[in-house]
């Protein structure tokens, strides 16, 4: 592992825990391993577990923990964008860098490769990943022919005037929050929030900050997972919301066994 990353330029780190304990533990460790949490503000939200995940949060004297109670009826991901916006508001930091519980970063030069990405260039806003995992060539390719048909097939569909489902485009085009830096000095002055128009959170920001002149950089997957590991939608198979064949709760646990026996 690299030297410990420190917080010149500065930055915080915000993580949102749901029940989640087996994946936060590692998570918070290898931050631990790997920033120096001395220097680093790393801030976590718990929406509400009230599980072991809680309790072992609750233990450790290094993080600032913010207990929250969602309302009754929240979706997910607002959900997750209000607990960012508890931190976002608290922060003084210029930097602040987005975690899930289900990331785990191996190698913490990644968060100096954003920050650069960050100085360089006054106007980037924020730096990630459009994608949650990292895929080979021809899972990519497959991918995005499958999703394209898709696409393609429902546009005509309601060309014709036929009731079909909305087409979801079949290239990714929003930097993802599983590990994220942004510029909190930028989003406070635009008056911006994660959880804006009720969608996930960071997501209209990044249609809005670039028609005021602002970039968005996006680090290629093959690039980024060299540094990290991710489970996708690790928290939802944490805590049962696939059945325990699907494709995505086998992963995690893959992912998960293999990290348990490094740590």
């Amino acid at each position: 592992m690299s030297e410990k990353v420190d917080c010149n330029p500065s930055f915080s780190i915000v993580l949102v825990n749901y029940k989640s304990l087996e994946m936060t533990s590692i998570c918070m460790e290898l931050i631990q391993q790997g920033i120096n949490v001395a220097e680093v503000p790393v801030w976590v939200v718990d929406n509400d577990s009230n599980d072991a995940s809680l309790e072992y949060l609750k233990s450790l004297n290094w993080i600032h923990l913010i207990e929250r109670k969602p309302p009754s009826q929240e979706s997910g991901f607002m959900a997750h964008g209000a607990a960012l916006d508890i931190v976002l508001d608290k922060v003084t930091t210029k930097y602040l860098l987005l975690l899930h519980t289900d990331t785990f970063i191996h190698d913490p030069s990644i968060v100096n490769i954003m920050l650069e990405k960050c100085i360089v260039d006054d106007k980037v806003v924020a730096v990630g990943c459009l994608e949650p995992v990292c895929r080979s060539l021809p899972q990519a390719v497959w991918r995005f022919v499958i999703r394209g048909a898709k696409y393609y097939f429902r546009r005509t569909k309601i060309s014709l005037g036929i009731n079909t489902r909305a087409p979801k485009l079949h290239y990714e085009i929003y930097l993802k929050s599983f590990c994220a830096l942004w510029n909190v000095k930028i989003i406070k002055q635009h008056g911006m929030t994660f959880s804006m128009a009720d969608r996930i959170p960071g997501y209209e920001m990044q249609d809005r900050l670039p028609e005021l002149g602002y970039k968005f950089v996006a680090i290629p997957p093959r690039e980024m997972f060299k540094y990290l590991d991710h489970i996708e939608k690790g928290t939802v198979s944490a805590t049962n919301g696939y059945k325990k064949n699907h494709r995505k709760v086998k992963n995690y646990q893959v992912v998960l066994n293999k990290l348990q026996s490094k740590n």
